[in-house]
């Protein structure tokens, strides 16, 4: 069979969905829809004249003959892009496309501030951003890097800190500490209304605390659960609870009054936000420039 445009293209989207094992998610990788790739799929498959995958509705697997044309076309492929990719660095005006899987609070805050810039510098370099909390396969998902707080990058990939470390903040508005009272010492938190925090790998958070070289965790107790930021503020705003939140995140409430910190001399410091990618993998030109512009512009901060 003759490798023609349309056997490329269909080719391309094999993988996408050999690595996704689902037409959705591979469609997003590639730009086309699922209804489309299953086309494509079921005419690649006729015209070599094997089955590639195996498909119900909840899944879609590789025959035999699929993994093997997996193996047999997965490294000429990467090849092939990461050759396309350092040509692009040869571009007087860069270009290509970046996928990000990114935690709210790192889009708020570092990428909030400086994609205006990076679009007007890099025109042609289009950004795919997944903003969720939920710990996900970055590889696996399709994703060119993820952006975590250090403490949280898997071990098996590359990180570059992003920002400086993050204090994390209790705080409430001034009618509930009316309310309820001032906690002095975090086990004094038992006895207060707390916004839960759920962690994106569905564990609730532990509130931990920091002071003279003394560590410890509390866990909030609170009739409410978030698994994000936005959304706890507000809450917080409204007197419902106190809530635990990267100090930076609620500066300007701060400034103004309309939230009131506590347990300050209890302030536990975490590593700041990092971006990872992996270490068999080209870093794209697009990803390598987003980089430097944000440690170019250090949105929250001079790094360490």
């Amino acid at each position: 069979m003759q490798l023609s445009r349309t056997n490329l293209a269909d080719i391309i989207y094999f993988l996408a969905i050999a690595r996704h094992q689902s037409f959705r998610k591979a469609g997003l990788e590639v730009g086309i829809s699922a209804s489309a790739l299953s086309h494509a799929m079921k005419g690649l498959e006729t015209r070599l004249g094997v089955r590639l995958l195996n498909r119900t509705t909840r899944s879609v697997t590789l025959t035999a003959a699929g993994e093997e044309l997996q193996g047999l076309i997965s490294a000429p492929v990467n090849d092939i892009g990461q050759a396309l990719e350092t040509l692009n660095r040869l571009r007087d005006e860069p270009a290509g496309r970046i996928r990000l899987n990114v935690l709210s609070d790192g889009a708020k805050l570092l990428l909030g501030p400086v994609l205006p810039v990076f679009v007007d510098r890099y025109p042609d370099v289009e950004i795919d951003l997944t903003v969720t909390n939920r710990m996900v396969d970055i590889i696996g998902d399709g994703h060119d890097a993820g952006i975590r707080f250090g403490g949280t990058v898997p071990e098996d990939m590359i990180s570059q800190r992003l920002s400086p470390d993050v204090a994390w903040a209790v705080v409430g508005t001034a009618d509930y500490l009316a309310r309820f009272g001032t906690p002095s010492h975090p086990e004094d938190l038992y006895q207060h209304r707390c916004l839960r925090v759920r962690l994106g790998n569905a564990r609730i958070y532990h509130w931990q605390f920091s002071k003279d070289g003394h560590q410890m965790e509390i866990d909030a107790p609170g009739a409410i659960t978030i698994d994000e930021t936005r959304v706890g503020v507000a809450m917080a705003m409204r007197g419902v609870g106190l809530m635990y939140v990267p100090a930076y995140v609620v500066r300007r409430q701060l400034a103004e009054g309309s939230l009131q910190r506590v347990l300050e001399d209890w302030t536990h410091h975490d590593p700041g936000f990092h971006i990872y990618y992996s270490s068999f993998r080209q870093v794209p030109v697009g990803l390598r420039l987003l980089i430097e512009l944000i440690r170019e512009l250090q949105p929250m901060g001079p790094l360490p």
